[in-house]
C-alpha cells in the first residue's frame, strides 16, 4: 500500500504517466494489428486460390513486387500437357478507377470467368463478375469511396457496373479489384498477354511431373507449388513492412521504458529521506527494491487497462475514417504486448533500484 500511496501523492503525475505508457501500449497493439491485417490481406488472394501450381515468367518469385509477362501461347502449351487440367490465366495490372470527381488506383485482376481460379477469394455482398462490363471491388475500397452495388465506375473509356464486394483483398496500400480477363486485356491493348497461370495436376498424374520438369516443358517459365508460391509472397510482404513496424515498435518500447524509469527515479529522489529512515530502522533487504517494483507494476497495470480501454474504440474510429486500414487483433497479440510491457517494467525497475544504493542511513541526521 505504501507504494501506491507514493504514486497517488502526485495524482496528476500518476495520470500523465499512466496515459503516456498506455499510449505506448496502444501504439504497439496497433502496429501488431496492422501487420496482421496487411499479412492476411496481401496474400489471402493467393491462399484462397488453391491451385496445385502457379506458372510465372522465369526469374519471377511473387506477384506482390514481381513482374511476370506470359502469352496465351504458354496457355496452349499447358493445355496440351496430359498431366494438367484447370488451366486458369490471370492478368494483374495497376490501374486507375475513375468515379465522378475522383480517381484511385487498384490492383486490377483479370481472370477467365469460366476457369476455377483467379477470381475474388470471397464475395460478401452482391455476386461475382458475369460479363466484361462488371467489376468486383474490395469492400474497404468501396467504403472509402462511398460505392454501392449497382454504381458505375470507369476504367479508361469503359463504364463498368459494380456487381459485388470482396473481402480478403485489402493489401493496405492498395486493394484488389476483379474484372474479366478480356476486359483487363483490352485496357492494355494486348489480347495475348497474361501475368501467370494456375493449374492442377490430374488425379493420376500428380507424381509424374515435378515443377522443375514442368518448367522445362514450357520454355521461359518457372513453376511453383501452391505452398512454395505462398511462402514466396509472405516473405516478400514481410521484407517490405516488417522492418518498419519493428523499428516503430522498438521506439515505442524505449519511450515506455524511459518514461517509467524517469518517474520511478523522481519518486526515489522525493522520498529519499523516507528511504534513508527505513534503512536506518533496518528494513528487510528486499523491502525497498520491492517498493520500486510494486510502483512499476501498479503503473504498468493501470496503463494496460487504460490502453485496452482506449484501443478498441480507437480502431473502430480509424476504420470508419480510413476503411483501408485494416487491423486484426487476437488474444495472442494482447498477451504478447502484456508480457513485453511487463519486461520493460522490470528493466525500468532495475535501473531505478540502482539509485537506492546511493541512499545511506546516516542521511537521516542531515
Amino acid at each position: 500500500m505504501y507504494a501506491i500511496k507514493i504514486l497517488f501523492h502526485q495524482p496528476y503525475r500518476y495520470l500523465l504517466t499512466t496515459g503516456g505508457i498506455g499510449l505506448c501500449i496502444v501504439l504497439i497493439l496497433f502496429l501488431l494489428g496492422i501487420y496482421r491485417g496487411v499479412a492476411d490481406g496481401s496474400v489471402e488472394y493467393i491462399r484462397q486460390n488453391r491451385a496445385d501450381l502457379w506458372i510465372m515468367q522465369k526469374n519471377t518469385t511473387n506477384i506482390l513486387r514481381g513482374t511476370s509477362i506470359l502469352s496465351t501461347a504458354h496457355g496452349y502449351v499447358l493445355r496440351d500437357l496430359p498431366e494438367l487440367e484447370n488451366i486458369s490465366p490471370i492478368l494483374l495490372l495497376l490501374s486507375t478507377i475513375k468515379m465522378e470527381d475522383k480517381e484511385a488506383t487498384v490492383f486490377l485482376t483479370g481472370y477467365d470467368l469460366a476457369a476455377p481460379y483467379g477470381g475474388p477469394p470471397e464475395i460478401i455482398q452482391g455476386q461475382s463478375v458475369r460479363n466484361d462490363d462488371e467489376i468486383v471491388l474490395d469492400i474497404s475500397y468501396a467504403e472509402k469511396h462511398d460505392l454501392e452495388i449497382g454504381d458505375t465506375v470507369h476504367l479508361n473509356s469503359y463504364a463498368l457496373n459494380v456487381c459485388g464486394f470482396s473481402t480478403g483483398t485489402n493489401a493496405f496500400v492498395i486493394q484488389y479489384a476483379f474484372v474479366s480477363l478480356q476486359r483487363a486485356q483490352s485496357l492494355i491493348d494486348f489480347n495475348n498477354l497474361v501475368t501467370c497461370y494456375c493449374a492442377d495436376f490430374k488425379a493420376d498424374s500428380k507424381n509424374l511431373l515435378s515443377p522443375r520438369e514442368l518448367s522445362d516443358e514450357v520454355p521461359g517459365t518457372v513453376v511453383y507449388t501452391h505452398e512454395k508460391f505462398l511462402k514466396n509472397n509472405i516473405r516478400e510482404m514481410e521484407s517490405g513492412i516488417l522492418p518498419l513496424l519493428y523499428a516503430i515498435a522498438a521506439i515505442g518500447s524505449v519511450v515506455l521504458t524511459v518514461i517509467l524509469t524517469l518517474i520511478l527515479s523522481i519518486n526515489i529522489l522525493e522520498y529519499r529521506k523516507d528511504f534513508a529512515i527505513m534503512k536506518a530502522l533496518g528494513s528487510p533487504k528486499g523491502y525497498l527494491p520491492g517498493l520500486i517494483i510494486n510502483q512499476s507494476s501498479f503503473l504498468v497495470g493501470s496503463a494496460i487497462l487504460f490502453g485496452l480501454f482506449l484501443f478498441f474504440p480507437m480502431v473502430k474510429l480509424i476504420s470508419k475514417i480510413s476503411p483501408e486500414i485494416e487491423t486484426i487483433t487476437s488474444t495472442g497479440h494482447i498477451i504478447t504486448v502484456i508480457l513485453v510491457v511487463g519486461m520493460m517494467s522490470l528493466i525500468s525497475s532495475f535501473f531505478s533500484i540502482r539509485k537506492l544504493r546511493k541512499i545511506y542511513p546516516l542521511e537521516v541526521y542531515e
